[in-house]
């Protein structure tokens, strides 16, 4: 369906009011027929015909106008992306189908083929030690069968997700909670520009220059919950965003799985309890893929078992192996393991070293911890 220039720079302007959801919006362009329409009336026509405060109304009306729409359609296409609408061929598919679709979506890079599946891998910000293995570990494999990492692009989880992806050079999509002018958290910058080097896209339904804020995060998680086949929490507390995500894509149909962990980290009590309420439980990749719904419409490969990759630890040196048991689920300094172990100084930097090679520890920090969960 082709739309005009002017209703598309109209629907960027309602677009721009984030306080009232997008079926409002949507619901506003039904009464009146156009966004373009919806602009022309004043504060109190739209609060009487929509049953709208006429504060709100007038509220509304003000950022519409405060907005210029052909600036954020020619900074968006200086900066290598372009604003769909859901009539776009473009616009996906998965996201005209729920309840609040965004009214314009700010992309950057290639989103994902329709021959790709999508798996949502979300969780806490304060990620464990066991927290980056499993998410690493996890979604290297989902990379590897040849579906396609959704996530937040936030600390903890979301980059290790993402990170796992551009290591192997394999698209991942970043929903975002700014505009697509903003990199936040900032850190996160050259993992951004890795994200779209690699064939990935990096999404918003915010206006180009908007900085973060603290209610954008939970709105975007339904686009990573929609955009997604299942949803995976990887870890997460118990009022976590990674559990809204969750409780999102449960409304929308979709499987949502976690990864089970120690009872007695607090950032494991919301995968726990998922699984507790029915949710599928995460132990390797191939339970990920399993649960993919309609497997013969994806190009997906059967996923390796990255636990039976690892080299058998009976083959390990006794002094390697203690290293690996005492390290367990946690993370340590090589000082610590020299104390606690009776090492001395060249003996622990040896032994470290061939594990880190090995791919059985990774170095974070100066913090040593299993490479795999």
């Amino acid at each position: 369906m082709s739309v005009s220039l002017q209703e598309r720079l109209a629907r960027i302007r309602i677009n721009a009011f984030l306080y009232l959801r997008a079926d409002w919006l949507a619901r506003l362009i039904d009464i009146f027929g156009s966004a373009e329409e919806i602009l022309k009336q004043d504060a109190d026509t739209l609060a009487r015909q929509a049953q709208m405060n006429p504060s709100t109304a007038a509220h509304f009306l003000r950022e519409a106008f405060a907005i210029n729409p052909q600036e954020e359609l020619e900074k968006t296409e200086k900066y290598g992306g372009r604003i769909l609408i859901p009539e776009d061929e473009e616009y996906p598919q998965a996201l005209r189908n729920i309840k609040e679709a965004p009214v314009a979506l700010y992309v950057l890079g290639q989103l994902p083929r329709a021959n790709q599946a999508c798996v949502g891998m979300v969780g806490t910000r304060k990620i464990t030690a066991y927290g980056r293995r499993a998410a690493a570990t996890l979604a290297e494999g989902v990379a590897e069968a040849g579906a396609v990492i959704v996530s937040g692009l936030a600390r903890g989880v979301d980059s290790q997700c993402h990170a796992a992806a551009v290591r192997l050079k394999k698209p991942t999509v970043a929903v975002i909670g700014t505009g697509l002018g903003r990199c936040y958290p900032p850190e996160n910058r050259e993992l951004a520009r890795a994200i779209l080097q690699h064939g990935g896209a990096i999404v918003s339904e915010l206006p180009f220059n908007k900085p973060p804020n603290a209610f954008h995060f939970p709105r975007r998680n339904r686009i990573i919950a929609a955009l997604s086949e299942v949803v995976v929490v990887v870890e997460g507390e118990i009022k976590s965003g990674a559990l809204i995500t969750a409780k999102l894509a449960l409304e929308m149909g979709k499987d949502v799985l976690a990864v089970p962990g120690p009872i007695d980290s607090p950032q494991s009590a919301g995968p726990n309890n998922l699984i507790r309420d029915g949710a599928g439980v995460v132990t390797s990749v191939k339970d990920i893929i399993d649960y993919i719904p309609n497997p013969g419409l994806f190009d997906l490969q059967a996923p390796a078992d990255a636990l039976q990759q690892q080299p058998p630890q009976t083959q390990l040196p006794d002094t390697h192996k203690r290293v690996l048991e005492y390290i367990g689920t946690q993370e340590m300094t090589a000082d610590q393991l020299v104390e606690a172990l009776g090492l001395s100084v060249p003996e622990a930097a040896a032994v470290l070293f061939e594990l880190e090679v090995q791919g059985l520890l990774s170095c974070r920090a100066g913090l040593y911890s299993k490479s795999k969960f």
